[in-house]
């Protein structure tokens, strides 16, 4: 534990640091892989990779060219793309310009991307493409400070556009070679700035989406991604020779925040943010390990039960079989390794386990590409039903937790001895404390120095001894396990007086029901609780080409009464586990799926409850009417 406190103690500045001492360690080795589209637009993509010395090149051509466009010290230069290799090539090439970068996530409209871009004060953007730049092209009255668009992608529909004679747009090709003229005059100028950095300079603003107001710019400095790259490398849990597949957001601190340790570690990264190409890219990447959010899972898992339901009753019914036994297995097995150090199980139940892998599980882990060592579950609760699920099968989720605000990784669950429901032990270097109101506390090197231009909401989350109120409500074991059991604002009281958890309830139903796709619980002050059901696309079509709707839409599909009996019966089978106040009463199965597009997500898919609340009040209301609280 010594040996792993000095290393992250006696870190350097930054990971722009970590990047140099990364190209002098490896250099030949593969850095990023990338797919490349097949020119015909049709057939598979074709995968090409950076080496550490080959990205490093274009790296520091790209600081280089920022340098030269006059990017000084702390600068803000933001980023507004799709994951992609370019975006983290991007990022490095800001830190490495002593710049500070802003995230924007591509989903974001006109009017908040022009927002953000004029209060982080933004001198450079990188955009993905023409439809990116054409969201700042009709704001560009509004942000003076902005003096260029450097574009990825300068092709597709509006290209013709894409230049200005007063050279305001560039393409990442025009700036890479800028930047190579600058260093043929200064072949150091990367070098030597880097070596000035300072831990407490700003690296990274990330605006977080909130469910009401403006986004805040949460402002981390270089040692928080130092600190965070020497953290995740001594948790033992990423290897060298690991293959990671990095879909995530980008501006998302979750998906920001392995970049950080992947390159302390020097394992190789395939990067494609394409969430459509994800079944398509597991086989062909074969990842040893991927960071997911639990929608993700929840879709597998929905995805792998329909598919089971329509191949008829006798393979339902193994399904389900398998699934009963996934859980009992891992369940087990934790628990035995808890009290003994050794996930054993009775000798019953690993023949059952042995039959089930090969009738089931074996198929599961192949489509996730075979070689996967381990999963990262993060950004929400993952339904402990779920986890142990794909547990049992044998693709260990190990969940984790942290915010914005604390870099993403505070806690992380410890390898073979991960616990399903709750989300491990703190990262070395990170502290904890539940406060008497159950609220999770955190201090240490990876707390955010505060909101951009907003002290008093800073004020109102960071002690000034340092401790961040998260929001969130927990639970840790006596041996340091943390346990959250749902956000702090979330939680509310029924007019009788009892406290309900929503996310609790909630987990419990997306285990349960194989095609639900979002729901929303409510309850505050009312005399019992209802929920909102959003269901997944293709599983209740599936479902509903074998039972007599075929051909219908999906609209009415899930207006029909036969849907309404069908998620009736599962919410029966949620109630018969609850306690009396949390059972739901009388659901309603909305009309449409809940996405980002609405507003009804955040770009990380989690629930906006305040907006799904107000745009579908009119059923929670019609569900109330009558009762005796009207």
């Amino acid at each position: 534990m010594s040996d792993t406190l000095s290393q992250i103690d006696n870190r350097p500045p930054s990971v722009a640091t970590l990047f140099l001492e990364r190209i002098a360690a490896t250099p030949e080795g593969e850095a990023y892989r990338y797919p490349v589209p097949a020119a015909s637009g049709a057939g598979p993509d074709e995968w090409k990779s950076y080496s550490w010395a080959e990205a490093a090149e274009r790296v520091f051509a790209i600081a280089a060219g920022l340098i030269d466009l006059g990017i000084e010290s702390e600068q803000r230069v933001a980023v507004a793309s799709n994951t992609r290799v370019d975006w983290i090539l991007a990022d490095l090439g800001i830190l490495c310009a002593g710049g500070a970068t802003t995230t924007v996530y591509p989903s974001t409209n006109a009017e908040e991307t022009a927002y953000i871009l004029a209060d982080s004060d933004s001198r450079v953007l990188f955009a993905e493409d023409t439809g990116q730049l054409a969201k700042v092209r009709e704001r560009r009255a509004e942000l003076p400070q902005l003096r260029h668009v450097v574009l990825f992608d300068p092709s597709g529909e509006g290209a013709g556009d894409a230049s200005d004679p007063d050279g305001w747009v560039l393409t990442l090709d025009e700036l890479i070679q800028r930047g190579k003229t600058y260093l043929e005059k200064h072949p150091e100028a990367v070098k030597e700035t880097v070596a000035a950095l300072r831990a407490d300079q700003l690296a990274t603003l990330i605006y977080t989406s909130g469910t009401t107001g403006k986004p805040k710019g949460v402002r981390l400095p270089h040692d928080c991604w130092s600190y965070m790259a020497k953290a995740i490398a001594t948790t033992g849990l990423v290897h060298s020779d690991d293959v990671q597949y990095l879909w995530l957001p980008l501006a998302h601190v979750f998906g920001k925040v392995l970049t950080a340790g992947q390159i302390e570690v020097g394992h190789v990264t395939a990067v494609d943010g394409r969430i459509d190409k994800i079944i398509e890219n597991l086989p062909v990447v074969q990842p040893t390990y991927m960071a997911a959010v639990p929608r993700i899972f929840e879709k597998v898992y929905n995805g792998v039960a329909a598919k089971a339901r329509a191949a008829g009753g006798a393979k339902y019914k193994i399904f389900r079989w398998a699934a009963g036994v996934a859980r009992e297995y891992a369940r087990v097995t934790q628990d035995n390794f808890r009290r003994t150090g050794t996930a054993s199980a009775p000798a019953g139940l690993k023949a059952k386990h042995a039959v089930a892998d090969k009738l089931v599980y074996s198929k599961l882990r192949a489509a996730f590409g075979g070689r996967l060592r381990a999963c990262v579950s993060g950004s929400a609760a993952l339904a402990p039903d779920i986890g142990f699920f794909f547990a049992g099968a044998g693709i260990h989720i190990l969940e984790g937790y942290g915010l914005t605000e604390s870099s993403a990784a505070s806690f992380v669950n410890p390898g073979e001895a991960y616990r399903t429901g709750t989300v491990g032990k703190p990262v070395p270097g990170c502290e904890v404390r539940i406060a008497d109101d159950g609220e999770v506390l955190l201090r240490g090197p990876g707390i955010m120095q505060g909101y951009h231009n907003l002290p008093e909401k800073t004020a109102e989350v960071l002690e000034s001894d340092g401790w961040l109120h998260t929001g969130d409500i927990g639970e840790l074991s006596d041996d340091g396990y943390l346990r959250i059991t749902d956000r702090k604002k979330d939680i509310f009281k029924t007019s009788g007086g009892k406290y309900v958890a929503p996310a609790e309830v909630e987990g419990r139903f997306k285990a349960v029901c194989p095609y639900v796709s979002s729901i929303l619980v409510h309850g505050a002050d009312r005399n019992f609780c209802t929920a909102l059901i959003a269901l997944d696309e293709a599983a209740i079509m599936g479902w509903a080409a074998e039972h007599g709707l075929a051909g219908k839409s999906y609209t009415e599909v899930v207006a029909s009464s036969e849907v309404h009996e069908l998620i009736g019966g599962f919410v029966e089978r949620l109630n018969g586990g609850l306690q009396r106040w949390q059972t739901i009463k009388q659901f309603r199965v909305l009309p449409r799926d809940l996405d980002i597009e609405h507003g009804e997500l955040t770009p990380s898919l989690k629930l906006k409850r305040p907006v799904v609340e107000r745009e579908f009040g009119h059923l929670l209301d019609e569900m109330y009417a009558g009762s005796r609280e009207q």
